[in-house]
């Protein structure tokens, strides 16, 4: 009879570190869907349109960043792009593909979006630079360490 591989159990230090990060995810959510539903936008509008304020992307591109399929992103597409915050465009690069891309109205709402997130300001600001220069760089690893993504 073939035994389970020896698996090692996270430490109470891992742990607790894990239940902190659920904490800070479950707030900075609630915390985005007040934002955005101050602008009469759902949590996956304003996903969309923040990451449309930094740069166009093609359709399955937005798709892969949101971790949804494309026909869902079409139907957020179109609901924004009825309100005038967002465009399809053909890529200069190649004309087959469409690109998406926030309006200057999407911009601004999307920057509105960005500061009303209030949840992390403050106790972001208690810390000093150097502390928010450390734990920028811990999460960038833990990120770019995990591909599971």
């Amino acid at each position: 009879m073939a035994t389970a591989p020896n698996i090692r159990r996270p430490d109470v230090l891992t742990l607790e570190v894990i239940e902190l990060i659920g904490d800070v995810v479950a707030r900075f959510h609630e915390d985005y869907e007040a934002a955005a539903g101050e602008h009469a936008l759902t949590g996956a509008q304003a996903r969309l349109l923040s990451l449309l304020s930094l740069e166009p992307l093609p359709m399955r591109k937005l798709a892969q960043k949101l971790k949804c399929e494309p026909s869902n992103v079409t139907g957020i597409m179109d609901r924004l792009e009825a309100r005038g915050l967002v465009e399809r465009r053909p890529d200069p690069s190649d004309r087959r593909v469409k690109l998406a891309a926030a309006t200057q109205e999407g911009r601004r709402v999307a920057r509105e979006l960005r500061e009303g997130l209030r949840f992390a300001r403050e106790p972001l600001a208690a810390l000093s630079e150097e502390e928010r220069l450390v734990l920028r760089d811990l999460l960038r690893r833990m990120v770019n360490e995990n591909s599971w993504n």
